[in-house]
């Protein structure tokens, strides 16, 4: 009967630990975390809720300013990094799709081909893995140089002149990482499609163009299509925020402009990984 006690609830060690409250300092860090947390849900919550208001009610507002810095940074975050996109639309192929026909034609489940192609490249891997490359290019750029400007007294210069700041520097950004996003990530699925099925011929995959696509267009509908546009945005729109509000939201000094980057990647990052699970909720709703 003791045995039995003991391995349904554990020894006696463990039953004194469970009971025994955590140390104080443990507590403490504890609670400091948490407050930490939801400070900055609030801090990134008013942020967002601002430059929105701001995009909204300046939109007509001084745009022979704001439209050539939303096409540079459209530009930034959008065509500049085509040539790396296409590269890794190649790795994708290869990686992915031309292991994976080659693994279904050998066991004879072809015609999965177009659902898991759809699955995993166009409504996961392609919008998450644009998002992350874009936030490793743009999104610390965009810590860095506000940070910097916030540290050296230019975004109270700004406010100075009467110019808004986030009119003049967070919206083009928010504007032109939402349309690189999406674009890029169309590139990518497109490379990734048309290379996957390129390095399956190259294994002698009995496959043709015309089977491959049509399974393809069989496993897409118009779901898929408006998701991938409203995940892609919203990826752009939520990485602008986070990497803008650290680098804006709070006085900095030139020391701790790295620490603040470190800080943004990491909530960026976390933040795309629980909306992506959001989309996969409403996919397996729908």
């Amino acid at each position: 009967m003791q045995e039995t006690t003991t391995s349904a609830f554990g020894s006696a060690p463990a039953r004194f630990l469970l009971r025994t409250p955590l140390p104080r300092a443990y507590m403490n860090f504890l609670g400091r975390k948490i407050l930490r947390l939801l400070l900055t849900i609030q801090g990134l919550g008013a942020f967002a809720l601002i430059t929105l208001g701001v995009l909204v009610a300046k939109f007509r507002v001084a745009p022979q300013v704001i439209r050539p810095l939303m096409c540079e940074e459209i530009s930034r975050a959008g065509v500049r990094l085509l040539p790396m996109f296409l590269f890794l639309a190649l790795a994708l192929g290869f990686l992915v799709i031309g292991q994976s026909v080659a693994v279904l034609a050998r066991v004879g489940a072809i015609h999965y081909l177009g659902t898991i192609m759809v699955v995993v490249v166009v409504r996961e891997l392609g919008p998450l893995l644009a998002a992350l490359l874009v936030l490793a290019r743009i999104g610390t750029a965009n810590v860095v140089e506000l940070g910097t400007a916030r540290a050296l007294g230019e975004v109270e210069a700004l406010e100075a002149l009467a110019i808004d700041p986030i009119h003049y520097l967070v919206v083009p950004r928010v504007v032109g990482m939402a349309a690189g996003i999406f674009a890029l990530t169309v590139y990518l699925i497109i490379g990734a499609l048309a290379s996957g099925y390129l390095w399956a011929f190259l294994q002698d995959v009995p496959l043709t163009p015309g089977d491959y696509f049509r399974e393809l267009a069989q496993a897409l509908t118009g779901l898929d299509f408006v998701m991938l546009a409203l995940k892609t945005s919203l990826f752009g729109f939520i990485l602008a925020i986070v990497t803008c509000y650290h680098g804006l939201a709070q006085p900095l000094r030139l020391e701790e402009v790295s620490s603040a980057t470190v800080r943004a990647v990491a909530q960026s990052v976390i933040a795309c990984v629980l909306l992506d699970a959001v989309f996969i909720l409403i996919y397996l709703t729908v």
